[in-house]
């Protein structure tokens, strides 16, 4: 569809279907211009509604369903306002509503291993069309119920990770990332028969403690020379509420201790944590550390409850057209590079040959 095609269903949609005291493009109320990153709602004032949140959010709901699939339009947690190029201050301000071309496909890798082999730099794909910059992610956190594809996600972004980066994992079920671990050669923190709950966790306090170090050997080193590049580190911690809990209180402050150094200090020196749970609350993860990430993934069932720890700002996912299937969900990046917007999320499958 052209730009005047798209503003002209645009419109028409909106006249039917945005109710605002009767007010449409017949009485001259507002107009709508459509650009290469979204659209334009430019209300004519004074008009007899509200240019608000909950405006914003009736266009955007009017907007994403009747656009998709030729656009995905971005969900926001406000109204987004913007400067017109209008001189006329009844036309001066707008609804900005950014948008994808298209919708967000799932990357469906045939062979993983030469997949990653065909990657160069600190590549980390996620879907089509959607490749991040490793070095510009701080940490990840990702969140899901039981069966939603966290650790069939996990293990890929092992495989693509194992590629460019040291790796550091721990697996408190024993169990997927375990057995990944046993076939890359990758040694993995996990529960023994022979040892207590609070000695696997003292066993998790150590390496984190062995990794402060080396954050505080390499700021040390980037004084002497500045130019001096690192190999990415990742800790990868699976199932991290149960890490927490059942836990003397001692051991679990030490473990939370720990974390907030290496959330607070690893990014200057290429330290990541990839941090898996089924919530984040306070129980899972001080806030100080959560709010260090800015690559946050949600599979699973998708409500308000769900998104409150990764997404507080979203106070609905109404609007969002999120795909069925597992190891789908809503994902958000902010790293300077792509929308920052929350959007809908597939993640990758692929057989291993």
């Amino acid at each position: 569809m052209d730009k005047q095609a798209v503003r002209g269903f645009l419109l028409q949609s909106l006249n039917m279907a945005l109710d605002i005291d009767g007010e449409t493009t017949y009485t001259n109320s507002f107009d709508v211009e459509v650009l290469e990153s979204g659209f334009l709602f430019i209300p004519r004032v004074p008009c007899s509604y509200i240019l608000g949140v909950d405006l914003y959010q009736r266009i955007f709901a009017i907007a994403n369903g009747i656009l998709y699939p030729a656009y995905t339009v971005l969900k926001q947690a406000g109204a987004y306002f913007v400067k017109t190029k209008s001189s006329d201050i009844h036309t001066a301000r707008a609804f900005f509503f950014p948008w994808l071309v298209g919708i967000p496909e799932r990357l469906k890798i045939k062979n993983i291993g030469e997949f990653v082999r065909s990657l160069t730099g600190e590549e980390l794909p996620l879907m089509q069309g959607m490749i991040l910059d490793f070095d510009r992610i701080t940490h990840v956190a990702i969140a899901g119920n039981s069966g939603s594809g966290k650790s069939y996600s996990l293990v890929y972004l092992l495989n693509v990770l194992h590629g460019f980066a040291k790796l550091y994992i721990v697996d408190p079920k024993f169990d997927t990332p375990a057995r990944w671990g046993r076939d890359h050669g990758v040694n993995v923190i996990h529960p023994e028969d022979n040892r207590s709950q609070n000695d696997f966790v003292t066993q998790v306090n150590e390496m984190l403690s062995d990794v402060v170090k080396t954050i505080h050997k390499r700021q040390a080193t980037f004084q002497e020379a500045e130019e001096t590049i690192f190999q990415p580190i990742a800790v990868v911690i699976d199932e991290l509420l149960a890490l927490s809990l059942s836990v003397t209180k001692t051991i679990k402050e030490s473990f939370f201790n720990l974390l907030g150094q290496v959330a607070l200090l690893g990014r200057s020196t290429k330290v990541h944590l990839i941090l898996v749970s089924q919530r984040f609350d306070a129980n899972a993860l001080p806030v100080a550390v959560r709010e260090q990430a800015n690559l946050f993934i949600q599979l699973g069932n998708i409500n308000r409850k769900t998104t409150q720890f990764l997404f507080p700002d979203l106070e609905s996912a109404d609007g969002i057209v999120v795909p069925i299937g597992k190891g789908t969900g809503l994902v958000q990046v902010i790293d300077g590079i792509h929308p920052a917007n929350i959007m809908p999320l597939l993640m990758p499958t692929y057989e291993r040959r």
